[in-house]
């Protein structure tokens, strides 16, 4: 399997990492002289980890678009949370067996597309959106089980899509009160 660190990017990346070090200039945190190096070197990257070099020593420029593109959460018999401030990945893979998974997604860094990836016996997925995002649950199969969306929402972002499987187990899809 290749390290994500090595894929090659691509100019968008190149142009968002640009963004962030604008950001970064514009909060004190880096000098002119500094932001033209680090430019430079982002624009000649090639692969991620060449970008996330420049923005490696700079708190609170996570560049969302490179890290964790895809995180499995496992869970047998046990419970697994996320709350607070944390970094979404783009793909998000949730295997659940006899256990519950709570996903609070309000105070973190979202991508504007999330694709959550279901794999749910007899557990309880519960997904915590923040407002003005959207999701779909059309290719959620459920089998002996339930899905419960409280956010009906088909335009928005960021946009969660929602498939997978779910066997005698529970998901609730909802925004905070």
């Amino acid at each position: 399997m290749t390290d994500p660190r090595e894929l090659r990017v691509s100019d968008p990346e190149r142009e968002h990492v640009v963004s962030l070090l604008n950001k970064a200039v514009g909060r004190g945190m880096i000098t002119l002289d500094e932001f033209t190096t680090r430019t430079d070197t982002a624009l000649a990257a090639v692969t991620r980890a060449d970008l996330n070099a420049v923005l490696i020593d700079l708190p609170g420029m996570v560049n969302t678009e490179l890290a964790n593109a895809r995180t499995e959460l496992k869970n047998t018999m046990g419970t697994t949370v996320r709350k607070g401030h944390w970094v979404v990945p783009r793909e998000l893979v949730i295997r659940n067996t006899l256990g519950t998974t709570n996903l609070d997604f309000t105070a973190a860094e979202v991508p504007p597309v999330v694709n959550v990836d279901l794999d749910v016996s007899l557990g309880s997925v519960k997904l915590v959106l923040p407002a003005g995002s959207s999701v779909n649950v059309d290719a959620v199969e459920i089998t002996a089980g339930e899905l419960k969306d409280k956010v009906h929402t088909a335009v928005g972002s960021p946009h969660f899509q929602v498939r997978g499987s779910v066997r005698g187990g529970s998901v609730v899809i909802k925004r905070k009160r």
